[in-house]
């Protein structure tokens, strides 16, 4: 049997899965027939790629060597064939979008939107909670535009090399608890939280720094965050254990309210990033168009934001800001 590149796909899927049962779930296959087609892979390459026991599946010597080189060559072939269809006279031609995004208001309506336009193309997600990690993935071919989003006027701190568009700015409120003293309120004083507990969710930005500075200048230290899921810090709210800091495009839940902070001491932005060149730069005036269309759906969602948004010129969509690189 000769090595195909699907077969180097399948390694590494097992790799990163860290279990042949996990990568047979992502890959649609059965798991029968991806151990059978592993054992075939291993008896080509004369030896064990894994050692598998209860802990998983862990590369053996010769599965680092055989992973190293398929890590090379798949975004390799992956350039070889955007490079072709670009040479080819089709720079719009995009068989598939891989969207990576961090968590965010915009990534739903992008994805329906790009899957409407191109119905030929197949749109994938992968999430993740660390921005530096889909810029990583940016730069290993294995996604082609991440979705992110950072604090003020920040870029990934990993984004070297990397292309990226500011989708929207938006103003960061506070989560309470609808019974809460402040829940009735157009606005509150950074300051007036003073004694409250804190939660979020992990990220690998300055947000957290930035917090305790805009804390600092309304007077006061903040208690140790608890850091948490985001499913966990809504629960935190509803049960008046805690609040949370959130962007306004906030999807509404049930018992809780987003009360935004006056004079908005704190900014977030969604950048949408991509790799200079390939056909996914060819493509991504398309992508960041949809992106705003996406997120202008999202505020038309959310009448109590778009008014804010009606009486601060300085938030909102952002068409056609210039790149940052």
């Amino acid at each position: 049997m000769d090595i195909e590149l699907r077969h180097l796909r399948m390694v590494c899927a097992i790799a990163e899965a860290g279990s042949v049962t996990k990568a047979a779930a992502s890959l649609g296959l059965a798991q029968p027939a991806l151990t059978a087609q592993l054992q075939r892979i291993e008896r080509t390459l004369g030896g064990q790629l894994f050692v598998r026991d209860r802990r998983g599946a862990r590369p053996t010597p010769l599965g680092e060597l055989v992973l190293a080189r398929a890590r090379v060559l798949l975004p390799a072939v992956k350039g070889l064939q955007d490079d072709a269809v670009r040479l080819a006279g089709f720079p719009d031609a995009m068989s598939r979008y891989r969207i990576g995004a961090t968590n965010g208001p915009i990534v739903g309506g992008l994805v329906r939107r790009l899957a409407e336009a191109h119905p030929g193309a197949q749109v994938s997600t992968y999430a993740s909670w660390s921005s530096a990690e889909l810029t990583e993935l940016l730069h290993a071919g294995r996604i082609d535009y991440a979705v992110v989003g950072c604090c003020g006027a920040s870029v990934p701190s990993a984004g070297d090399g990397i292309v990226w568009r500011a989708v929207c700015v938006d103003a960061v409120g506070v989560l309470l608890s609808d019974r809460h003293r402040h829940a009735g309120k157009t606005e509150v004083d950074l300051a007036e939280l003073a004694t409250e507990r804190w939660a979020n969710a992990p990220g690998d930005g300055c947000f957290s720094d930035c917090f305790a500075a805009a804390c600092a200048r309304a007077g006061f230290t903040p208690s140790p965050a608890l850091e948490t899921d985001v499913s966990t810090c809504l629960d935190l709210v509803l049960a008046g254990s805690a609040v949370v800091l959130a962007q306004g495009t906030w999807r509404p839940v049930p018992g809780i309210v987003l009360v935004p902070l006056a004079g908005t001491p704190l900014t977030w932005r969604h950048l949408v990033g991509w790799l200079p060149s390939g056909v996914a730069a060819d493509a991504s005036q398309d992508v960041v168009a949809h992106a705003v269309a996406a997120y202008h759906e999202t505020v038309d969602a959310r009448p109590r934001y778009a008014s804010w948004l009606a009486g601060h010129p300085g938030f909102g969509a952002r068409a056609g800001t210039s790149a940052l690189i």
